[in-house]
């Protein structure tokens, strides 16, 4: 029988569900919390772990190749420019 190394121990998934749950807390916790305007880039970040968790583990990106894992590194850098266009755009009117 072959050792299969993209298999995650119950101990691994139960520690990225916490991790999920936990993150998803601070989310609800956040938006109670006035931060001006640091809420929505704090609930972006927050947003944006909880993804990466999902995409490297459940995903199995962690486990890809370079070029996948910079492609997918270079549509969030393009994602966060046109996200942080948008603001500028909504700021300055």
């Amino acid at each position: 029988m072959e050792k299969n190394d993209h298999i995650f121990g119950y101990r691994t998934l139960f520690a990225v569900l916490l991790a999920l749950l936990t993150l998803t807390g601070l989310t609800v916790g956040a938006s109670f919390i006035d931060m001006g305007k640091l809420n929505v880039w704090v609930a972006l970040g927050i947003a944006s772990v909880k993804a990466s968790l999902v995409l490297m583990i459940f995903m199995h990106l962690k486990f890809e190749g370079r070029a996948l894992i910079l492609s997918f590194l270079s549509t969030v850098f393009f994602l966060a420019i046109m996200i942080s266009f948008t603001f500028w755009d909504i700021a300055f009117r």
